[in-house]
């Protein structure tokens, strides 16, 4: 896995020395050699290289990486270019047309949010080939809670957009007053429709970041 090199590591590098990790890090590495694991090895901590800690504005969690043939890449709902757009980062782009008006992309990758400040992080970090949730519970969960925490302590305001029980779960970690938080429905075909569709986080997001003097998102995915 590619090393985290820029101030996360400065965040995160007390969790590099536990007990937990390293046996994460030793469970991981056996699964490269042995199965078809998503996303790339180089691609793990893709979410921390695009999106400095100091530049985070906005935090979209996520649960695990896709799990089938070439999706991954390490940011949270975002395929790779030439990939067939997921239904769930369909329904997002709906919204994200029904809110702001953007038109919708012919390609799935968000690396234009994470390079804005963005942090497209899910929960657990790799997956086995076509086995949603085969890496639950292996120690990922305790290291992007680590950075979670760093994220809350950031004294500035930032938006937390959670979708989903699992993410909504992380609400219970943050207790930072100048964080907005944005709750609704996943954007899965399964729940979409239960409040997602219609929750407005784009505009809302923007509408804060903008109250507290910073640089609105450009969600337009070109």
């Amino acid at each position: 896995m590619a090393a985290i090199n820029n101030d996360w590591l400065e965040a995160l590098q007390g969790e590099f020395k536990k007990p937990y990790y390293k046996k994460l890090f030793q469970t991981v590495n056996q699964e490269y050699k042995t199965r078809l694991i998503f996303p790339p090895a180089d691609d793990v901590f893709n979410a921390f290289h695009l999106t400095p800690l100091k530049d985070v504005k906005v935090v979209i969690l996520g649960q695990d990486p896709y799990h089938n043939n070439g999706q991954a890449h390490g940011l949270c709902f975002s395929v790779k270019k030439g990939v067939e757009v997921p239904p769930s980062l369909v329904n997002i782009y709906q919204e994200l047309h029904d809110d702001i008006g953007c038109t919708i992309p012919n390609h799935g990758c968000l690396t234009k949010w994470a390079g804005q400040g963005v942090l497209l992080l899910n929960t657990v970090l790799t997956v086995r080939a076509h086995q949603a949730n085969s890496h639950r519970d292996i120690g990922w969960e305790q290291f992007t809670d680590a950075a979670i925490t760093a994220l809350d302590a950031q004294d500035r305001p930032m938006v937390f957009i959670l979708w989903g029980t699992p993410a909504q779960r992380k609400k219970a970690m943050l207790h930072n007053p100048k964080h907005l938080i944005l709750q609704a429905p996943h954007p899965s075909p399964l729940s979409a429709y239960r409040g997602f569709f219609g929750s407005r986080p784009f505009s809302r997001t923007n509408e804060f970041l903008k109250e507290n003097g910073l640089e609105p998102i450009d969600w337009q995915i070109d």
